[in-house]
């Protein structure tokens, strides 16, 4: 396990855009707000979504695409940096009409109905990610 400690700098409360896509639209939040090091939540609608799992036995990704309107119950993530970009790792649970759960790793493709985000920067921390030989994941590298 590693850990380091840090404060919240900065929190922010984000209405995105209407039919914004969802991963794009919390990079250009941290983009335009200079935003390396970040823990945001947000909940809202989508009008459609795309997600993905990860298959830890082949080491890759399927994906999931739902074409309907659904309801965010929940997207937690983090923003961080790989090879000096910018980085959103998101999860995203979705419920339909009538309440069935469904979720994963948020995709490109999340097309927005309203969406709330709650973000919190942390200023004094930089965090990378790298590619991790044992699990095949760009993992955040914490020292």
């Amino acid at each position: 396990m590693s850990f380091v400690k840090s404060g919240i700098a900065n929190s922010y409360v984000v209405k995105l855009p209407y039919a914004g896509d969802l991963l794009n639209s919390i990079k250009k939040v941290a983009k335009e707000m200079n935003i390396r090091t970040a823990s945001f939540t947000a909940i809202g609608a989508v009008k459609k979504a795309r997600v993905s799992y990860y298959d830890q036995t082949a080491k890759k990704y399927g994906e999931l695409i739902f074409d309907e309107p659904m309801e965010i119950v929940s997207c937690i993530g983090n923003i961080t940096e790989m090879e000096g970009d910018i980085i959103v790792h998101a999860h995203l649970v979705l419920s339909d009409e009538k309440g069935r759960a469904s979720g994963g790793h948020l995709l490109g493709g999340t097309e927005l109905f309203a969406c709330e985000l709650m973000l919190n920067e942390y200023k004094s921390l930089r965090i990378n990610r790298k590619y991790d030989e044992m699990t095949g994941l760009n993992l955040m590298d914490i020292k």
